[in-house]
């Protein structure tokens, strides 16, 4: 689907289905809206099962104040309209009772993004509008106040959040990357103390650049190459609904060859991602008219140093990102399947990720299949798609597991002796 050839209809209903799906908001809660270039705004109605809602839902508010559509627009409308008023750059806007945003609301705190880059970037420094009663006026200028400092996403008193884009799209991915760091933020808390990123250590990831790939022609791709095609999109597609990955980020390559690779391209909606937006980089060039991710060159390191390996991923899985970002190890000891698939799963310091990648490659062996970075992700390889994919599983499942266990006793790790047994009954070395 290319979301850009949508009508404004179909847009608000699309995203509302996918906030929705994925639990960010309930049946009742929760209203978004767009504007278009002529001044129009797109909203979703007041008292529609949100579960069913479809484009033909949808209200229209021409600029005149002209209200079309088969129902009322949402009670919230007139916040929509203050935001619009004061931040013409604003041109979507999304309202949803996430659960972790709405605990964040109850206890009058604001997410920090500053403990992952990408949020950081991409969110910026998060508002805080004090109580004011639903659908009203002064919560429309309560809120207003804030984006009109520059700000794009408010946690709103024992409300929720509001957050804002220059496109819908825009306003959906800040949207759930600011979920996904408040539960990122929240699983920590129950690690160790949040470690949050410097402004030395944010510069390095705003200061990372696009490496000049130079460009080929590409031939009529082979069916192994259309195979491995099809087995991304299908992971990358089963990665994001299982909630391993965002849509703003998630990096997965498979070897196609020597020193050729198919790779995810930068600033793309992982969650529309099609096997003919993947890329292919072989000796050092990229396809042609195409973007690979900023992370070409570490997993091009990767393959060059260990010809066993087929596959990469870079994931923010929430329950292992959040032992990166309270820079505590996951201690795969805990249950067999665990340190079977994993073996050792060190931390490696923040910044590795952005040097040439030598640095990561270095720490990856036969027994450090995958790795730790401080806040930042979990880079993962296997010597297939899938295999790597489960790995990333039992990572997310083991950290889930391990952070439960906390909350409600002492960690019992498996003892040396049946570490011991577990290495020569399945052969680990």
């Amino acid at each position: 689907m290319l979301f850009d050839f949508l009508h404004p209809t179909e847009k608000v209903a699309e995203i509302l289905k996918r906030i929705y799906t994925f639990g960010m908001t309930t049946t009742s809660g929760g209203n978004i809206s767009m504007k278009d270039d002529e001044g129009t705004i797109w909203i979703t109605p007041s008292a529609v099962d949100k579960g069913s809602l479809s484009a033909a839902d949808i209200v229209r508010i021409d600029p005149n104040g002209e209200v079309r559509g088969l129902h009322p627009p949402s009670s919230e409308l007139p916040f929509h309209l203050a935001i619009y008023k004061v931040r013409p750059d604003i041109r979507g806007i999304i309202h949803a009772h996430s659960p972790i945003l709405v605990s964040f609301s109850i206890i009058q705190k604001v997410p920090n993004t500053r403990i992952i880059p990408q949020a950081y970037e991409l969110c910026g420094k998060t508002g805080y509008a004090p109580y004011e009663l639903p659908g009203s006026e002064a919560l429309g200028l309560s809120i207003a106040h804030e984006f009109e400092k520059g700000i794009n996403a408010v946690i709103m008193e024992n409300h929720g959040t509001v957050v804002g884009g220059h496109s819908l799209q825009e306003a959906f991915a800040r949207f759930e990357t600011l979920e996904f760091c408040a539960k990122t933020e929240a699983q920590a808390t129950a690690i160790g103390a949040v470690q949050e990123l410097s402004e030395e250590q944010i510069t390095v990831f705003q200061n990372r650049t696009h490496i000049q790939w130079p460009e080929f022609d590409p031939l009529q791709p082979t069916e192994n190459e259309l195979k491995i095609r099809g087995e991304l999109v299908r992971i990358m597609q089963r990665a994001y609904r299982q909630e391993l990955i965002i849509s703003t980020f998630g990096t997965f390559s498979a070897r196609l060859g020597e020193d050729a690779f198919i790779i995810t391209p930068t600033d793309f909606d992982r969650y529309y991602i099609r096997r003919e937006d993947l890329v292919l980089v072989r000796n050092g060039q990229k396809e042609k008219g195409k973007w690979p991710s900023k992370a070409t060159e570490v997993h091009r390191q990767i393959y060059q140093d260990h010809p066993d390996i087929h596959c990469i991923i870079f994931a923010q899985s929430p329950y292992a990102t959040a032992y990166a970002v309270a820079r505590k190890e996951v201690d795969t000891r805990t249950i067999p399947e665990s340190y079977i698939l994993l073996r050792e799963l060190p931390l490696i310091p923040y910044g590795s990720q952005y040097h040439d990648g030598k640095t990561l490659s270095a720490a990856i062996s036969s027994t450090t299949p995958i790795l730790l970075i401080e806040n930042d992700s979990v880079l993962v390889t296997g010597n297939s798609i899938l295999s790597t994919f489960d790995r990333l599983e039992v990572a997310e499942f083991s950290a889930r597991s391990l952070t439960l266990a906390r909350q409600m006793g002492e960690l019992q790790p498996i003892d040396d002796q049946r570490i011991s047994e577990l290495k020569e009954r399945f052969h680990l070395g």
